[in-house]
C-alpha cells in the first residue's frame, strides 16, 4: 500500500487495495455516512475522517492520521493476502468484484454493540439506532464520539426501544451489564476458543454474531461468519449444504490463516449478484 501521511490528512495513491466503498458497504461496520459518490464520513470510537476520492487518489481528511493508518489497516499487505486466499475461480472472482476491501481495525466495544444490533436486522435501520447511541457519548465538533461503558450503562432498555433496537433492546441491556464484569482489553490475549465461549455467554449473542466479533472486534481471521449469503456460497463451492457450525469450520480449514479475509470478499460478491 502507496501512501503518505500529512498533518491532517493520508494520501492513498495505491488504490488497488482500496476502495471506500468496499470498505465500508461490506457489511462490517455500521459507523459511517455516505455523503456521495466515493466520499463518506466514518465516526470510530472518539475520532472521525472524510474519505473521498480525488482523481485517482483517496485522500482521508482526519485531525488524527495515526488513527487512521491503523484504523484502515494501511500497512497490511492485501495483495499478498489476496493472493493466498485465491484456491479457486469463485473465490478469485469475489477477489476481483471486491478488490478494495480491507478489513478494519475497529473498536471492541463499538464493535460488540454494533453486531448486536445488527442480528435479523438492516443496514439503513442498524446505522439509525448506533447513531442514536452514539448521540449518548461525548460531543464533539459535529459528532457524537461512542459512548463510553459507563455510560451506555445509563441506557434503559426503554431507550434502546426509542432508538430503534426492537426486541435487541434488551440484549444490548443485559450485555452492557455483563461488560461490567471483565476487563475488555484484557480478553484480546485470550485464544479464540475461549473468546468464543465468552462471547457466547454474552445476552443475544449467537454463533453468527460471535464469529463476527471476533473478526471484525478482535482481527481474528481463524473465523468465518455465516449468514444466508455464506450458506449459498459454501453450496456453490461444495455442492452440499451442511449446518452452519460444519460450513464456517470446513471454510476456516479450506481458506486457512487469512479464512476471515476470504469470507469477506465472498460475502460482498455473493449479496451484491443475488440481490441484482
Amino acid at each position: 500500500m502507496i501512501y503518505s501521511v500529512q498533518q491532517d490528512k493520508i494520501i492513498i495513491k495505491d488504490t488497488k487495495d482500496f476502495n471506500i466503498s468496499h470498505i465500508l458497504e461490506c457489511g462490517q461496520v455500521f459507523t459511517y455516512k455516505k455523503n456521495a459518490e466515493n466520499d463518506y464520513d466514518v465516526y470510530s470510537l472518539d475520532e472521525f475522517a472524510n474519505v473521498k476520492k480525488i482523481g485517482d487518489e483517496y485522500i482521508i481528511y482526519t485531525k488524527n492520521p495515526k488513527y487512521f493508518v491503523n484504523y484502515f489497516d494501511l500497512d497490511t499487505d492485501y495483495s499478498a493476502i489476496k493472493k493466498d486466499i485465491a484456491k479457486n475461480d469463485y473465490i478469485k472472482k469475489a477477489i476481483n468484484y471486491g478488490s478494495g476491501i480491507r478489513i478494519l481495525r475497529q473498536n471492541l466495544l463499538e464493535v460488540i454493540i454494533g453486531f448486536i444490533v445488527s442480528a435479523n436486522n438492516n443496514i439503513s435501520r442498524i446505522t439509525k439506532t448506533m447513531q442514536k447511541i452514539r448521540e449518548y457519548g461525548e460531543k464533539k465538533d459535529n459528532y457524537y464520539a461512542f459512548p463510553t461503558l459507563s455510560r451506555l450503562n445509563d441506557i434503559t432498555i426503554q431507550d434502546f426501544k426509542d432508538m430503534g433496537a426492537g426486541y435487541r433492546a434488551e440484549y444490548l441491556y443485559q450485555t452492557i451489564r455483563q461488560l461490567n464484569d471483565v476487563d475488555l482489553p484484557k480478553t484480546k490475549q485470550w485464544d479464540t476458543q475461549k473468546l468464543k465461549k465468552w462471547l457466547l455467554s454474552l445476552y443475544g449473542v449467537g454463533p453468527k454474531v460471535a464469529d463476527c466479533i471476533l473478526l471484525f472486534g478482535y482481527g481474528r481471521c481463524d473465523c468465518f461468519p455465516v449468514d444466508t449469503w455464506i450458506e449459498k456460497v459454501y453450496i456453490d463451492i461444495f455442492k452440499t449444504k451442511q449446518s452452519r457450525l460444519k460450513m464456517s469450520s470446513d471454510l476456516v480449514q479450506y481458506f486457512g490463516k487469512n479464512a476471515g479475509y476470504a469470507q469477506q470478499y465472498l460475502f460482498f460478491y455473493k449479496r451484491s449478484f443475488d440481490k441484482k
